[in-house]
C-alpha cells in the first residue's frame, strides 16, 4: 500500500527529492481503523454474491449544497437506485453511496452571503437532499458529506501517497478559474461573449458557459500529464468504460490531445474553507481532488492491503451527469493510478433534462423543484417517466403534460388496465389457470402450451414474454435503464393487444351457453385458461423487473396476484415457474386498496 519511490519521483528537485524522502505517512486515524471494521462486518453476509464475494457498489455524484436539488439531481438519484435494486433483485448484495460535496470555493461564498458560518451552511444543505433521497425511496446505504472527518483523514492520507509518490510539485500557476466550476481552463476553452443581462463582455467556459478569471498564484499542482499514455492505454483495454460510447470518444479525443498538469491547492487566504494541505497548512486542497475521493472512502480507505473490495471497491458504476465527465473520466484515473488503486468498471453519463428546449437554469427561472414535482405526480410516477424518458445519450425535455400523458398511456392505461382486467374479470379463475399451465414436479418451465391456428397472437405473446427478461437485463447490463424498463412496458402493450384480440370476456359468455346447453364445455374453459394464464405471468414477471423502478407499486401488483415474498427475485423470473400464486393477498373488490395506478384528476 505505501508508494514506492518512482522514476518519477527521482526526476524531481533536490529540495523535492529532500520532501518526498522526509516525508512518510507516520500514522494511520482511528477513524479510518474503525471505518474499515464496520465494512469488515458488513461484509459477513452469506449472500452468494459476484466477483468472489465483492458487493456491487454504485454512486451517484455527490451534490454540492450551495444550491437547492433539480430535477437533475433527482434523475441521477434514481438511476443509482434503480441499478442497485436490480442487482439486488438478482440476488447480488448492493451498496449505494450518495452524499454532498461541502468544501470549495462556491460554497464559502454562499455561507458569506447567507451570513452563516459554513459548516452550518452545509448542514443545512445535506439536509435537503437526504430528505429528497428519502422521498423518492432512494435505497442508500451510505450518506457521505466531504465534511467528514473521516473523509477528511483519507484525504490527508491520499495527498501523503501521492507526494511521497512524486505526483505533486509546487509551481507558479496561471490560467482561467471558474468559481463555478471550481476548475481552471486551458486557453482553448474559454471564450468571450457578451452577457445577455448586463452587456457586459465576459470570459466563459465553452464547456459550460460559466464565467471565469484569469488568476496567477503559487500553488501545488498534479502531474495529470504524466497520465496521458496510460490513460489511453486503459481507455483501449476497457472500450466501455464510459456510457454511451459518444462521450468515450470525447474523452479519448481530449486525452489524446494532451494533457496539461492540474492545479490541486488553492492558497488559505483564498479558499480556507476545506481540507487543508497536510505539508504545507498556508494551502487548502482543490476541490474535486477532495471530492473525488469520497468514493473511496466511504467505502473504507485507506485499506487495509489485500481488502480492498471488502467494501466494494472498485465501484462498479459512477453515475454522473455529463458536465462532470471530465473530472471522473480524466482526473479521477489519473488520480487513481497514482495511488495504485483499481479503477471504477464505468463511469454512467447521462445527458440533461431541459424545458423548453432550453438548458434548465436558476437565471432563467425554469429549473424544476423535485419536492413539488413528488407532491403533484407522486414517488413511483416520478420515478417511471424519469427513468423512462430521461436522457442517456440525448438531453430529454421535461414538461407536467408530458408526464400525465405517459402516466396515462404507461402507468394507468397500461399496466393498471391489465391487472383490473385480469384480475377483476368475471367468469374466470387466476388460481385455475395458473395451475393449468404452470410446471410441474421439478420443471422449471411451463406445461407445453398449444395455440389453435386461429390464434395468430398467441404465440407471438407467448415468444415475446419468454425472452423479456432476457432483453431487460441486457439494456440493464448495458447500462441503459431507459431502454430496459421500455421493453418490459412493451410486454404489457403486447398483453393488453393480446387480450383485445382475443376477448375472453366473450369466450366466457360461449362456455355459459355451452354448460346450458349440455355440450362439453372443457376446450373452452381451456382456451379461457390459456389466455388469463399468459396475460398473469406478463403481470407476474413485470412486477418482479419493475421493483427497481417502482418498488412500491410493483409490491402492490404482486400482492394483488399473491405470490409469495420469497418468490419475487431474478431466480423466479420464468414463464411458468412459479405455480403457487393466483390468490390475492388483498381485497380485490376495494377500490382504494386494489386500484394499482389512481387516475390523474383535472387538478394536474
Amino acid at each position: 500500500m505505501y508508494a514506492r519511490v518512482t522514476p518519477l519521483a527521482r526526476a524531481l528537485t533536490p529540495l523535492q527529492s529532500l520532501i518526498a524522502r522526509r516525508w512518510r505517512p507516520q500514522w494511520v486515524c482511528q477513524s479510518c481503523k474503525q471505518r474499515r471494521l464496520l465494512w469488515r462486518s458488513l461484509t459477513t453476509s452469506t449472500t452468494t454474491t459476484a466477483d468472489n464475494g465483492k458487493p456491487y457498489y454504485v454512486t451517484t455524484p455527490i451534490f454540492y449544497v450551495n444550491a437547492a436539488p433539480h430535477v437533475g439531481h433527482m434523475y441521477t438519484m434514481i438511476l443509482t437506485d434503480v441499478l442497485k435494486r436490480w442487482q439486488q433483485m438478482k440476488n447480488r448484495r448492493s451498496i449505494l453511496c450518495t452524499g454532498t460535496d461541502e468544501h470549495g470555493m462556491k460554497v464559502q461564498q454562499a455561507a458569506t452571503k447567507a451570513k452563516v458560518e459554513p459548516q452550518e451552511f452545509c448542514d443545512k444543505g445535506a439536509e435537503v437532499f437526504k430528505e429528497l433521497a428519502a422521498r423518492i425511496d432512494i435505497s442508500h446505504d451510505i450518506f457521505m458529506r466531504t465534511s467528514n472527518r473521516k473523509h477528511k483523514e483519507a484525504v490527508e492520507y491520499a495527498w501523503q501517497m501521492l507526494e511521497q509518490g512524486g505526483y505533486i510539485y509546487e509551481s507558479k500557476h496561471e490560467g482561467w478559474y471558474s468559481v463555478s466550476d471550481e476548475t481552471f481552463y486551458p486557453q482553448g476553452q474559454v471564450q468571450l461573449i457578451v452577457d445577455p443581462p448586463t452587456g457586459r463582455k465576459i470570459m466563459v467556459s465553452v464547456e459550460t458557459g460559466k464565467e471565469v478569471e484569469w488568476t496567477s498564484e503559487r500553488n501545488y499542482h498534479f502531474r495529470l500529464s504524466a497520465f496521458r499514455e496510460r490513460l489511453l492505454q486503459f481507455y483501449r483495454d476497457n472500450p466501455k468504460f464510459i456510457v454511451p460510447a459518444t462521450r468515450m470518444n470525447e474523452i479519448v479525443q481530449q486525452v489524446s490531445g494532451g494533457l496539461e498538469d492540474l492545479s490541486v491547492s488553492r492558497p488559505l487566504e483564498r479558499l480556507s474553507w476545506g481540507v487543508r494541505v497536510p505539508t504545507d497548512p498556508s494551502q487548502t486542497m482543490y476541490v474535486w481532488l477532495d471530492a473525488l475521493l469520497n468514493y473511496a472512502s466511504a467505502v473504507g480507505y485507506p485499506f487495509t492491503p489485500g481488502s480492498e473490495t471488502a467494501g466494494g471497491w472498485p465501484a462498479d458504476v459512477h453515475v454522473v451527469g455529463k458536465d462532470i465527465i471530465r473530472f471522473h473520466c480524466i482526473y479521477w484515473p489519473a488520480f487513481l493510478m497514482a495511488l495504485e488503486l483499481p479503477l471504477p468498471k464505468q463511469v454512467l453519463t447521462t445527458a440533461h433534462w431541459t424545458m423548453g428546449r432550453q438548458k434548465m437554469s436558476k437565471s432563467t427561472g425554469n429549473v424544476v423543484n423535485p419536492f413539488f414535482a413528488l407532491e403533484r405526480f407522486g414517488v413511483d410516477a416520478m420515478r417511471w417517466y424519469l427513468v423512462h424518458d430521461g436522457g442517456i445519450t440525448d438531453d430529454a425535455d421535461y414538461d407536467n403534460s408530458y408526464i400525465i400523458e405517459k402516466y396515462k398511456k404507461g402507468l394507468s392505461g397500461g399496466l393498471g388496465n391489465l391487472a383490473s382486467r385480469i384480475l377483476k374479470g368475471k367468469g374466470w379463475n387466476v388460481r385455475r389457470a395458473v395451475e393449468r399451465f404452470g410446471h410441474t414436479g421439478t420443471a422449471v418451465g411451463p406445461r407445453s402450451i398449444e395455440f389453435a391456428g386461429s390464434d395468430e397472437y398467441g404465440p407471438e405473446a407467448y415468444k415475446s414474454l419468454q425472452l423479456l427478461p432476457e432483453e431487460a437485463d441486457k439494456f440493464m447490463n448495458d447500462l441503459l435503464p431507459n431502454k430496459a424498463v421500455q421493453r418490459i412496458m412493451q410486454a404489457v402493450y403486447d398483453a393488453n393487444y393480446y387480450t383485445q384480440q382475443t376477448a375472453p370476456w366473450h369466450l366466457v359468455k360461449a362456455l355459459e351457453n355451452a354448460r346450458a346447453d349440455g355440450t362439453s364445455v372443457q376446450v373452452l374453459e381451456e382456451q379461457i385458461d390459456k389466455i388469463i394464464f399468459i396475460n398473469a405471468e406478463t403481470l407476474r414477471m413485470v412486477g418482479i423487473l419493475l421493483q427497481p423502478f417502482v418498488p412500491t407499486s410493483a409490491k402492490k401488483l404482486l400482492d394483488m396476484l399473491g405470490v409469495d415474498q420469497g418468490r419475487r427475485n431474478w431466480d423466479w423470473c420464468v414463464v411458468g415457474r412459479d405455480d403457487t400464486y393466483g390468490v390475492p393477498k388483498m381485497d380485490l373488490e376495494d377500490p382504494k386498496e386494489s386500484t394499482l395506478f389512481p387516475r390523474l384528476t383535472s387538478a394536474f
